[in-house]
């Protein structure tokens, strides 16, 4: 990544995080968190990583299906947000496996005890 997408991808990681919150109208997922924004070179997608605090697929599902819908006014938000690039990129978002990985394996550790 260069300067110009580092910047970019923290800039979106900062300006994102509240309007999808608001903008998500399904809240029965709790809070979405955002992990991690990688943007390409060429500046046309976003991946945005976000994680919930529920590891059940059917609610991860309901969270998806809500973010894919709200995706246009997220957007639209966000260029209202930054103004000083000339296009927002497309954004994909993507669940961050991390957390829950990172449960499992304490489950196992735990166990293991």
């Amino acid at each position: 990544m260069s300067i110009t997408t580092d910047r970019l991808a923290s800039l979106i990681q900062r300006e994102l995080a509240p309007i999808v919150n608001a903008e998500v109208k399904d809240k029965s997922f709790g809070y979405i968190n955002l992990t991690e924004v990688k943007v390409t070179k060429d500046l046309s997608f976003s991946t945005i990583f976000y994680s919930i605090l529920s590891d059940d697929p059917k609610v991860l599902e309901r969270a998806k299906n809500a973010l894919e819908d709200a995706k246009v006014a997220i957007r639209m938000e966000l260029a209202k947000k930054i103004k000083n690039t000339r296009k927002i990129p497309d954004l994909i978002f993507k669940y961050d496996e991390a957390l829950a990985y990172g449960n499992r394996i304490d489950k196992i550790l735990k166990t293991i005890k």
